[in-house]
């Protein structure tokens, strides 16, 4: 078994990398760029953004190969904030296309509503977990996600997650996650399950 550790800033880019190759077929990241030549070009900054964030405003978690990545939101910072995302890396968001940003913009406002009626008061939020394609259904995602429901479990909070694929369902309800929202995105074809850990 692989010892779990945070991961340092020096890291960002091989996480960003290891997020980059577990979400290229992801539902959402097909929605958000639906080309997969530009999906290439633009994921890896979108990516340094999610980790570089998670470290600023959460806990990141990995091995010491960095084979996978478990970002974690921190209790009073579970709403990801646009002026934060820019201020960590002006104009890097704008690497997306106005059509790319409007889609985007749609999955955010959707999630962030059920989000809010999932869970309230303090809680961590799972925002994600990626692990390289190689290294999947092997108990690694299991062990990345367990210092934090571990420390939530100690503390009696709550942890809440969003997922685009209904093949992670069983997943984290065999970690004690319920699913207490389940739809689609408005306007769109993507569905979206909410869940929480009490």
């Amino acid at each position: 078994m692989n010892e779990i550790i945070r991961l340092a800033p020096l890291q960002v880019k091989q996480a960003s990398d290891v997020l980059c190759r577990a979400f290229y077929h992801d539902p959402l990241v097909q929605y958000m760029v639906p080309d997969e030549a530009r999906r290439t070009r633009v994921l890896p900054a979108f990516y340094r953004i999610v980790v570089r964030y998670a470290l600023r405003y959460g806990e990141v978690y990995t091995t010491a190969g960095v084979e996978g990545v478990a970002c974690w939101l921190t209790p009073g910072n579970t709403t990801v904030s646009t002026w934060r995302l820019l201020r960590l890396a002006p104009g890097a968001l704008f690497a997306f296309d106005l059509s790319e940003q409007r889609r985007s913009i749609t999955f955010a406002l959707y999630t962030d509503e059920v989000h809010a009626r999932a869970v309230s008061g303090p809680h961590w939020y799972l925002w994600g977990l990626g692990v390289e394609p190689t290294r999947q259904r092997q108990g690694l995602g299991s062990h990345l996600i367990q210092p934090i429901l571990a420390r939530a479990d100690r503390q009696g909070l709550p942890c809440y997650l969003e997922t685009t694929k209904e093949v992670n369902v069983p997943f984290y309800e065999k970690h004690g996650f319920t699913v207490v929202s389940d739809g689609i995105v408005p306007g769109t074809t993507l569905r979206v399950w909410g869940m929480r850990r009490k």
